[in-house]
Parts: structure tokens; sequence; C-alpha cells
């Protein structure tokens, strides 16, 4: 027994080396470390070098669940209600367009070239909806990616993968009434259901438990400790009564990010200093277990449906991108950012070989299933890196001076008559946009608006920046409103105001309040070209992606940590 336990966390041990030296290595040619951890695993597993085998992935089956969780939960975190209330267009038209173009063309594919058989192309096109959550949380951290293509980008993985076990569990129920109609017709809208159901309530309640627990505990030891806690009791709970493990810490991580969002010591941040380590240990012991020598067999097959599921991610991306009037860049980039497959694509995989559907569908299912997601993931890493390089979102996790405006505390098409009404307006957006409920909204207004009256703000050239200075805030909040057609404002050059910023910095600082109102001075007050692209955007993510762009760095410029 001793043996036994020595052996796999010496396993383990040099799987994390491995594959932190094989991410550097692929780093240093610049493909992401996700492709070089895989390969590392492939190179050390059977279908290489042999030095560990399948028996040790099985052993490390329970840590890999708990890196998979915290991974999910990472993703689950994006599902902010409020803040993806201005992408809710883009993500709706995306999961639209996932649930079925790209089911439908995986499914043509699969079924033309595997032989007519529907089963096995019903199955193959179901699974073809979810996109591997680790890949892109991985690429995104080592990218340092930060903007509205990212955050829109990790959304829609985590509503995708709740879409692909919709989708699967009803096809896998089908093909069961099929095979055996004991089975019973309701099970297709009952299934799924459940699933979804389930990891809500498994997930929703732990997170709960949670939020309960931030009310007493105030200790940042403590609460990463009740985070790991939550974490193990989710995965835990979730695999003993058959439920997603995936989407219960997908649910776990979006009930925190409604609930407490500003506790960074809950959650997936909690274990922050570990990721690095986390990701390592994921995707080798995934490059352990893919067998190389399926691809043979499983041929042509394998890349005819990843051919068509690449196809219709990259359509779908672009159709749904195009019809939400979303930024140029995202268009062309989204669908190729979803090529990754894993994670919810092996469990249920799992589950039809574990199933007795198998003699059903065949082992040509299970051989092809795995030979298309170990294609995709091995290419999938390098396509996701290329998008989000070309997204223009690449190494911008950094403080900047306009930190503070995100693409939910930006307005477009914007009216009022008077200063008093846009004052009002952009107020009570401030409070909602940066959960500010229990500032007094009307001391606020009345505070904004004496200063106003004291010296007015309407600096000419479209520009208004009203400001205060107020207790009720603990740091510099902000928000923007565009207006095309121009306010009739009083101004000192009599031009119509397009772009009003109202600032609220804390009583005792002014310096970066002072700095932005320079910035803010400097582009939009004295740069036409600046002026003209963000006068003329008709989305936030437009508006953000101008104040965010690299031709404008030199006002929204990065911070230096002295400058925090």
């Amino acid at each position: 027994m001793l043996e036994f336990e020595f052996d796999n966390l010496f396993g383990l041990a040099m799987l994390t080396v491995s594959g932190l030296v094989g991410g550097e290595l692929a780093r240093r040619i610049r493909l992401p470390s996700v492709t070089g951890q895989i390969l590392a695993g492939v190179v050390l597993g059977p279908s290489v070098l042999g030095l560990f085998g399948h028996d040790l992935a099985h052993a490390l089956t329970p840590v890999i669940n708990v890196a998979l969780g915290l991974i999910a939960m990472a993703v689950g975190s994006h599902l902010h209600i409020y803040h993806l209330e201005s992408a809710s267009r883009r993500l709706g038209w995306l999961l639209a367009l996932e649930m079925t173009l790209v089911p439908a063309v995986v499914f043509a594919a699969a079924h033309v070239a595997g032989g007519g058989n529907w089963v096995f192309s019903l199955l193959l096109g179901t699974l073809a909806v979810s996109t591997a959550p680790a890949t892109l949380v991985a690429i995104v951290k080592e990218t340092r990616s930060r903007g509205v293509f990212v955050s829109t980008l990790m959304a829609a993985v985590a509503l995708n993968n709740i879409a692909c076990i919709l989708l699967f569990e009803m096809a896998f129920t089908a093909v069961s009434v099929g095979a055996d109609p004991s089975v019973g017709l309701s099970r297709i809208f009952l299934a799924p259901v459940a699933q979804v159901a389930g990891a809500a309530l498994i997930g929703g309640g732990v997170g709960l438990g949670m939020v309960v627990l931030t009310r007493h505990v105030f200790a940042p030891d403590r609460l990463a400790t009740a985070s790991l806690v939550a974490l193990l009791l989710t995965v835990g709970v979730a695999s003993a009564v058959g439920i997603s493990q995936l989407l219960s810490c997908l649910f776990l991580g979006a009930t925190l990010a409604n609930t407490v969002p500003e506790k960074e010591e809950v959650g997936h941040r909690a274990f922050a200093s570990f990721e690095p380590a986390i990701l390592a240990i994921f995707f080798t012991v995934a490059g352990l277990e893919l067998d190389l020598g399926m691809l043979a067999p499983a041929g042509l097959l394998a890349a005819a449906v990843v051919a068509a599921r690449a196809g219709g991610k990259v359509l779908a991306g672009y159709v749904a991108m195009t019809i939400a009037r979303a930024p140029v860049r995202m268009r062309q980039n989204m669908g190729w950012a979803l090529l990754p497959q894993a994670g919810v694509a092996v469990g249920l995989l799992l589950k039809v070989r574990e199933s007795p559907l198998q003699d059903t569908v065949g082992q040509l299912f299970l051989v092809v299933g795995v030979a298309t997601v170990m294609l995709n993931e091995i290419l999938g890493p390098i396509t996701t890196r290329w998008a989000i390089g070309r997204s223009g979102e690449e190494g911008k996790d950094r403080p900047r001076l306009i930190d503070f405006l995100h693409e939910y505390n930006i307005v477009t098409g914007f009216h009022a008559e008077t200063k008093e009404e846009a004052i009002g307006k952009l107020v009570d957006v401030l409070l909602r946009s940066h959960r500010l409920g229990e500032v007094d909204r009307d001391a606020l207004v009345a505070e904004v608006i004496e200063r106003e009256k004291a010296m007015s703000t309407c600096v000419g050239r479209g520009l208004f920046v009203p400001h205060a200075h107020f207790d009720g805030v603990s740091k510099l909040v902000g928000v923007m409103a565009i207006s095309r057609e121009g306010l009739p404002l009083e101004t000192p050059d009599g031009l119509p105001v397009h772009c009003i910023t109202l600032l609220v910095v804390p009583a005792d600082e002014k310096r970066r309040h002072l700095e932005v109102l320079a910035a803010l001075a400097r582009s939009i007050g004295a740069d036409p070209n600046f002026q003209n692209q963000l006068y003329h955007a008709h989305s936030p993510a437009h508006v953000h992606e101008i104040l965010h762009a690299e031709e404008f760095e030199d006002y929204n410029y990065f911070l230096e940590e002295e400058q925090l």
C-alpha cells in the first residue's frame, strides 16, 4: 500500500515537472503552453516512451476531477448576470447557432463519411457543441488577455458546455428509446433537465452556503480554506449522484460571482498562486491518456468530423457576431477561439462506453470520438492563441488609467435635454453597474450638480466630464455615455455634447481623478481621429475597443506598480 501511494505521488511530481518544462519549451517557439504540456504527456505515455501508463492517469482521477472543477468554477465566474447584460445579444445568437448550425454540419459530415449511421452521427454532432474550458482558462492567463472579446468568449464557453450536455442527453436518451422502447419518450426531455437542474442545485447550494459563511468569516486564510472545502464538496456530491461535476462547479462559480464578487479570497481566486501547477498537471495527464494509436483506425472519418466542426464553429461565430453588430475583430476571431474540445466531451464519451448503448453505436463511435477530441485538443489551443492575439486583447491584463470603464459601465444612444437630466441618468447607471446600492443616490446627484454649477466641466469639442468627491465610494468609479446625434447642452464652443464621462472619487483621493481628466481632454478634446471613432461607436463593445486600442495607449496608458 505504501509503495502504491509513493508511486502515484512520484508520478504526479514527474508529470507536473514535465508539464511545466513542456509548456515553457512550447512558449519559446511561440506555441501555447497547453500544447507543450499535452505533448509532454503524450511523449511520457504509452504512445511514445511508455514511462507512465494509463493506470497512473486512472489513479490520479480524483486530482484531475478537482482540477477540472476549479477550472469550471473559474469559467462560471464569467456568468455575472449584470455584466453580461450588454453582451446578451452576442451570446444569445452565438448559443443559438452553436446549438443548431454546429451539430447539423457535423451530423452531415459524419453521416456521409460514416456510411449513413444516424445514431453515430447524431451523438457526434451533439458532442461538437462543447469547448474545452480548461484550455481557454490556461491560454487567457498565459497571454494576460482581457477585454470584451475574452469576457464574451469565456461566457460563451460556459453556455455551450451547458448546451452540449442538454443536447447530448436528449440524443442519448432518444437513441436509448430506439434500442429499448420501454425507456419511454418522456425521458428524452427529462434527462437533460435533470442534469442541469441537479448541477444548479448542487453548485448553487454550495455557493449560497459560502455566501452565508462570508458574512461571519473575514480572515483570508479561512475563506481560502472554505473555498477548497466548497470545491471538494461540489465535486464529491456531483460524482456521488451521477451529475456532471464540471457543470456543478460551473454553477458554483456563477453563484459566487453574482453574490460575493468583491471577495478576492472566495472561489477560484483563492487558488491563484497554485493555478500554473494545477493546469500543468491537468494537461499533462490529459496528454498521458491520449492514445495516438487511435488516429490510424479513425482515419479520414475523424478528420472529416474535425474539419466540419471547425467550419461550423467559425461560421457560427462570424454570423452570430455579425448579427449582433459586434466589433470586426470579434466577428473574425470568435469561432477560431472555440475550437479546443475536451472536458465535457470526454465525460460524455465515457458515458456511452459504460452504458448498454456501446453495442448499438459500435466501437467505431468511441474510436472516432476519442480521435476527434484528441485532434481538437492538440490543434485547438493553437487557433485559440492565434485568435486572442488577433483580437487585440493579448497582454491587456494590466492596470490601465481608464480601467474603471468596462463594457457594462458604458451607454450608447444616450439622450438628455439638460445637464441635470444627464447627470441623474448617469448616476443611476453608475450605482447599478458598480453595485453601489448603499450610496445615497440623491446626495450624489446633488453633489455632482453643485460642482457643475460652481465650475462647468463642458470642456468643448463634444466632451462633458461631470465629477464629484464623495465619501460613499472607496475608489475611483465612473461611467461613460455616447450620443451620436449630440446633446443640446451649453458648451464653450457651441458644439453639441457627444461624450459624457461621470467620475466619482473618494473625498481624500484626487490624483487619479485629475489624471483621467487630463487623459480625456488630450484624447477626446484634441484628437479628431479619436473623436470621430468614439462619437460614432454604435455599441458599448465598440466604445471599449476604441478606449483600449493600441493606437490610443498614450492616453489610456498602462500604470506602473508605484502609480497604483
